[in-house]
């Protein structure tokens, strides 16, 4: 497999990554290929990991080829002066912009929830949420996440009541069909990412614009 490169300039790349892909090996012997050491191989350089996105998320995707370029893009993560937007297709029809500002906290290992009413403890998280167009059984939306939890977006679109499409963690976990499509991932793709005056955009894959047609 051959990564597609969305941007190569001062250490950093950016590559578009694929649905199905895991960011860095998993534990089980099937979950070894993953995009630092297919982009290790294409590159003929040692990679590192500046961010990660899940396995099923599509899109923009960074890595460093420098020591230095990996410190600079790991601060500016960690300082959230990363900027990044996301593509979603969710249930219901999305009709405003909503600005979703609700602590979560771990549910159980692996899995995170919003904080309840009155209870104590959680981490800030922040998302912005704007339609985009509706479809027949959802609406295309961009996220913004101003904080940076784990699983933010799609505990957040839950809890405003419009999930993922497909979520096996958080959602529908029965695949759908439209279009010609069978939708059995989630559906989010990461589609720009701006820091260090640099920006990237990829836009929304195949499989997720004929769905949403």
């Amino acid at each position: 497999m051959t990564l597609r490169i969305l941007l190569q300039r001062e250490g950093l790349v950016a590559v578009d990554k694929p649905p199905g892909l895991l960011v860095i090996p998993g534990r089980a012997p099937e979950d070894q290929v993953c995009a630092k050491d297919l982009l290790a191989k294409q590159l003929g350089t040692q990679i590192w990991v500046c961010h990660r996105i899940d396995r099923d998320t599509s899109g923009v995707l960074l890595f460093a080829t420098t020591a230095e370029a990996h410190r600079r893009a790991s601060m500016a993560f960690e300082h959230g002066e990363a900027k990044k937007k996301y593509l979603a297709l969710v249930e219901g029809v999305v009709a405003e912009p909503v600005d979703i500002d609700t602590p979560m906290t771990e549910a159980r290992k692996g899995k995170m929830r919003v904080v309840f009413p009155g209870e104590q403890g959680g981490k800030d998280a922040r998302t912005r949420v704007r339609p985009i167009r509706p479809f027949d059984g959802g609406t295309l939306v961009e996220c913004e996440p101003l904080t940076g939890r784990q699983h933010q977006i799609r505990v957040h679109l839950k809890s405003v009541g419009h999930p993922l499409l497909f979520d096996h963690q958080y959602g529908r976990k029965e695949p759908l069909v439209r279009n010609g499509v069978t939708l059995s991932r989630t559906p989010l793709h990461a589609a720009e990412l701006k820091l260090l005056g640099l920006e990237v955009t990829s836009p929304l894959p195949e499989d997720l614009a004929r769905f949403c047609e």
